[in-house]
Formats: C-alpha cells, structure tokens, sequence
C-alpha cells in the first residue's frame, strides 16, 4: 500500500498469537476436509450402486449372531427358491449385477469356491438387483457361473435380509451358517481365499 508521500506503508507483522490461532484453525479443519472427501468418494459409489476395491470382513461369532433369515424368491428359471429348505448345511448369497464392476472382478473366484465348496454341502444363491434374464445370463455365461439367481430390481429380498445388506453396497456375500444366521459377510469385491477361509469355519462348526 503506498501512503500519502508516495512511501509503501509497512504492512504489520501477524502477532504470535495470530499465527498459533491460525495453525490451530487449520489443524481443526484437516479432519473436517478429508472426511468430506470420504464421504464425497462413498457417495459417488453409492451413486454408482456399487462398492469398489477389495472386500470389507466382518466374521461374527456363533453367540453373536442374529436370528435366522427366511430368504424367498423366484429364479430367472422361474424356479422357487427358499432359504429355510436349505437349514442344515451353509449357504452362500451373493448380490451383484451385471455391469458392476467389483461384481465382475469377483466372478473367477466365486465360480472357483462354488466349485470346490458345492460338493461340500454348501449351497450358492445370487441375488441380481437390477438386471433382465438376458444380461443376467451373459454375465453367467461370460464368467462360467452356473449356480441360479434370483432377480429383485424392487429390493424385496434384500429387504427380507434384515438390514444385514445396504441396497447401495453390491457386490455383498453372506454366508449362512446352519441355522439360517449370517455367520460372516463381506461388502465389496470378495476374495477367493478369504471366501473359502469363511467357509471352512462354518463348516467346521457344522461338523
């Protein structure tokens, strides 16, 4: 700034005390701004209907666990499905669609653990939240998936689920223990060995 006599007036210094306000302000505001960048990041996924990147674990032990889940629907095939006939063994629900795409980066390891583990006594159900039959079965086709899947674009089965899957996080698996009860889950792209790991414990318990 220039004064009256054409000098620059000095500019006074920021007292100390100013300086440490300010550090402290922004200390306070780093959190804030990254926790809006986080939400701003799972908002734009739930947008997008899915979850990305590797899957999120969460193993409940059998005192913990919820009460059985009674799981209804229609397949593609127009075949009837009911969970409850299933009590006795584990069983596998997976939530995908078709264009997902953490949905199709998990498909080889779903194909490889239903393989493996169906003739173990576990049984594999899908549950597609947004396709019509004939994407449902390219995506089959393309990734060699073989266990049926029931279509619920109105998220009447999911519903039936007891908040134990968001509509907005696909892919999700769970598994059922004997009994009907989600013994684990995973939100998000599910991995072979971490699936199977998952699978041996209900099956132990079953033993």
């Amino acid at each position: 700034m220039v004064g009256p006599a054409g000098r620059s007036a000095a500019r006074p210094s920021p007292s100390r005390r100013t300086v440490l306000q300010l550090g402290w302000s922004l200390l306070v505001l780093a959190p804030v701004l990254a926790a809006c960048s986080n939400s701003s990041d799972v908002a734009s996924e739930a947008n997008a209907g899915y979850v990305s990147g590797d899957g999120v674990v969460v193993e409940i032990p059998p005192e913990g666990r919820a009460d059985p889940l009674a799981i209804q629907g229609t397949t593609y095939d127009g075949d009837d499905f009911d969970s409850t006939a299933l009590r006795g063994a584990p069983l596998v629900l997976n939530i995908w669609y078709a264009s997902c795409p953490p949905c199709r980066l998990e498909a080889p390891a779903l194909k490889a653990v239903h393989s493996e583990y169906n003739a173990r006594g576990v049984a594999f159900m899908g549950v597609n939240t947004r396709d019509q039959a004939g994407p449902a079965a390219a995506f089959e086709t393309t990734f060699g998936i073989t266990y049926p899947s029931i279509p619920d674009p109105d998220g009447v089965v999911i519903s039936s689920m007891d908040g134990s899957v968001s509509p907005n996080a696909v892919p999700t698996t769970l598994i059922l223990d004997a009994e009907g009860r989600v013994a684990a889950r995973i939100t998000g792209a599910a991995n072979q060995s971490t699936l199977e790991s998952l699978l041996d414990t209900v099956l132990a318990e079953a033993a």
